[in-house]
């Protein structure tokens, strides 16, 4: 403000505007040369005058006034307290001769970013501190308050009576019975409400002793806390840390309510430790009320070189089984020097019920053993290798011991592959794999199978040719053969095909607004007949039949047959694109496989064929259209002229919290189910979830849940009811479930909307407006 003074008003001349500089940084004295009356005329205190720059000064620094006559100061050496400089303007101002100063009429202090504004002001030079009185108003870059009373600090900060504040950021506000700000932005309040709410519907609130607002590292904790909801308290804490911003944050996360008919009533209070920026913990204990107290926990890891996800949930004495009951999940991945990498993925639960009680849903009647995964895996430009150690628990206790499957311990697999270019594009590939298959029912024993080929790979943008030839050499080293059997059977056989395929590619209309592809291929595959009747099974399958399968040069998943081939599989894709953004509008796909001989070798159990040709693959995916999507897959017997495999989905989706779904699934003498589901908002605040999926052969309802959820502005409360298929048998269980969210509680997310992620497909929730 300088010397500049507001123009006289009420009063006389000498009577104006006073302004003062007080540094809060250098504290300097200013020399300049003030008139010797006004010095006088300082001598004599108190009265109302303009204060001259050595009056200002003195102010400043706290000491007495010039003498009458007195030379102005001279420059003193420098006082560093902290580095931006006070600047206080009034009205009025009565000076002292001591220094202190009473400020009034629209006094307004400001620190660098801070702003201080009051009716009355009172200067105490030997405290360095101003009183403030009457419509106090503070605000800094994370904070506004108001207050009856106050003081203020330049070295220090402010603090107030009867407060009230907002943080504009967040946003979130409250009042205090007093409030204290620290220049480090942190605010300290005692008897105390915040939320996160606005202020004329203050729906929810956190009533403490105390609380600790750290603006800077966005934190904030409590003492003696109560969470209400609607003016009724829900929880109380003794301790509360909640953030003050988007970012992770230790904390109790969003609870969960809920019943269900197998474990009573059941809630749970989630804690999340935010341990360091790359790696958390989340403690999820469950109280159910007819089995006792679930220790859930989730801990998460991510490094430059190492990520994974450690689950537990151990439950001591079940009060219904009367055992303990725990499940461990393990998933871990290194990636290390040199192209290496190891990989870990593991499960183990107590006993074989332990997903029908927990699980929650069908999925627990449907997992019948666990996998145990571990593997040091290497990739180059031209080599794959890899170790590995694969085990299973099996839980489905109505599998046979022979019906279970290997443990292969260990796997060793390698592939290589390697092509120069040139005018004769040769390739070359090895695909190898020694394994142990491990079980405590029938035949075991060591296998290795090696497979070499070499090829050559014609082809550009428009078309591809790949002649291929081939061997394939297995060898076993067996134990617990029946009496007579072979303890070391080998197989041998070559194999030869032709790849080829085109792409032809047109404007579909005059405007070359989308363009339409038209994708032939034809694969020749020539295998010739080995018995393979004494060779054991360990892991071989026959897969499901769809397009990819057709054009396959082994029919077999697993090295333990290789069926003989005389076919030639032939298929069509077209494809329609939007020409300016290339989003794919249409894809359709048709594909057969016509057998000149028909094929001899079999698994245990498996039809021969009884026609030349397979069945017929059709599969149809449309996006054409805006917010819908079509998906179509078939497999087709034309000879009893009747569907094998279908699946249907048909989805409309116009936005993240929108999403309608409709589905049909059939194998024939396995299932037929058809499945609706969706998420809706029906108004403003409410939105409506739910899903059914029946079984049309049984002629039953598997699974069926129904929500609905109201979302006002800085909560939310959702209540589901679900009944589903709980156990093999066919049981069924009913659950409810009750969930409130409080906008500034947590920041990692709920289990309720994974869940209904999961559930629904397309549908993905938005967060609570803020």
């Amino acid at each position: 403000m300088g010397d500049v003074m507001a123009p006289p008003r009420r009063l006389s001349s000498l009577i104006a505007c006073a302004a003062l500089a007080v540094p809060q940084g250098v504290l300097e004295a200013r020399a300049s040369a003030a008139p010797a009356a006004a010095a006088a005329e300082a001598t004599t205190p108190p009265m109302r005058c303009p204060a001259p720059s050595s009056v200002r000064a003195a102010l400043a620094r706290g000491d007495r006034l010039p003498e009458a006559g007195s030379a102005p100061p001279a420059a003193s050496p420098l006082v560093r307290q902290t580095d931006e400089a006070v600047e206080v303007t009034s009205d009025a101002a009565e000076l002292g001769v001591s220094g202190d100063a009473d400020l009034s009429g629209g006094v307004n202090i400001r620190q660098g970013e801070r702003s201080l504004s009051a009716e009355d002001v009172e200067y105490d030079a030997k405290k360095r501190e101003f009183a403030v009185r009457g419509r106090v108003r503070y605000a800094d870059s994370q904070l506004r308050a108001s207050g009856r009373s106050g003081r203020y600090d330049p070295a220090g900060g402010v603090s107030f009576d009867d407060a009230e504040f907002q943080l504009p950021t967040r946003p979130a506000r409250g009042a205090a019975a007093s409030m204290a700000v620290g220049l480090d932005g942190k605010v300290t309040l005692s008897q105390v409400w915040f939320s996160t709410c606005p202020q004329a519907s203050p729906d929810w609130r956190i009533r403490a002793r105390s609380i600790e607002l750290d603006t800077q590292s966005r934190n904030g904790t409590g003492r003696n806390a109560a969470i209400e909801f609607k003016g009724v308290p829900i929880l109380y804490l003794p301790y509360l840390s909640f953030p003050l911003g988007g970012q992770r944050k230790s904390g109790f996360l969003f609870p969960n309510i809920g019943y269900s008919t197998r474990g009573g009533a059941e809630a749970t209070l989630p804690y999340y430790f935010n341990l360091a920026p790359n790696y958390d913990l989340t403690l999820e204990p469950t109280i159910f009320g007819r089995r006792g107290l679930d220790l859930g926990s989730r801990f998460r890891y991510l490094t430059r070189q190492h990520r994974g996800e450690l689950r537990l949930n151990y439950l001591p004495s079940d009060s219904l089984r009367d055992a303990d009951r725990n499940w461990l999940q393990v998933g871990h991945r290194s990636e290390m020097p040199a192209g290496w990498r190891f990989d870990l993925d593991a499960q183990s639960v107590s006993d074989a019920e332990y997903f029908e009680d927990f699980a929650a849903g069908g999925e627990g009647t449907s997992t019948a053993f666990l996998r145990r995964l571990a593997s040091l895996s290497y990739r180059d430009d031209h080599w794959w290798l890899r170790a590995a150690a694969d085990q299973f628990q099996t839980i489905d206790r109505a599998l046979n011991a022979v019906d279970r499957p290997y443990a292969r311990l260990p796997r060793v697999l390698t592939s290589g592959d390697w092509q120069r270019p040139g005018a004769l594009p040769l390739s070359f590939g090895f695909d190898g794999e020694l394994v142990n298959f491990d079980r405590d029912a029938g035949v075991q024993g060591w296998r290795a199978d090696l497979a070499p080929r070499l090829g050559l790979d014609f082809g550009n943008a428009g078309y591809y040719l790949r002649p291929q030839f081939g061997w394939r050499y297995t060898q076993y080293d067996l134990e617990n053969v029946t009496r007579g059997g072979d303890d070391k059977p080998t197989r041998s056989l070559p194999w030869a095909a032709l790849d080829a395929a085109l792409r032809l590619e047109r404007n579909s209309n005059a405007d070359s607004r989308t363009r339409m592809t038209l994708e032939p291929r034809l694969l020749y595959l020539r295998t010739p007949y080995r018995k393979q009747d004494t060779l054991p099974i360990f892991d071989t399958a026959l897969p499901d039949l769809d397009f990819v399968q057709l054009f396959r040069t082994t029919r077999y998943a697993g090295a333990d047959r290789v069926a003989d081939a005389n076919h030639a599989s032939v298929g069509l894709t077209s494809r329609i694109y939007d020409s300016r953004s290339g989003r794919q509008l249409l894809t359709a796909t048709l594909g057969q496989t016509w057998r000149f001989e028909r094929p001899r070798v079999r698994l245990p159990g498996e039809a021969a064929p009884t026609t030349n040709h397979s069945d017929l693959v059709a599969q149809l995916g449309i996006s054409a259209w805006r917010d819908w999507n079509v998906n179509l897959g078939l497999q087709w017997d034309s000879e009893a002229s009747r569907q094998q495999r279908s699946h249907l989905r048909v989805q409309y989706r116009p936005d993240d919290e929108r999403a309608l779904n409709l589905a049909y699934r059939f194998q024939r003498d396995r299932l037929e189910q058809s499945e609706v589901s969706g998420a809706w908002p029906i108004h403003a605040r409410w939105n409506a979830y739910g899903r059914m999926v029946y079984d049309l052969r049984e002629r039953t309802t598997l699974e069926r849940f129904a929500g609905l959820e109201f979302k006002a502005c800085c909560w939310r409360l959702r209540l589901v009811g679900r009944r589903f298929v709980s156990s093999r048998t066919g049981e069924r269980d009913t659950g409810i479930y009750l969930q409130l969210e409080l906008n500034g509680l947590a920041s990692v997310g709920s289990s309720a909307d994974a869940f209904l992620e999961e559930a629904i497909r397309g549908y993905s929730p938005v967060g609570l407006s803020r």
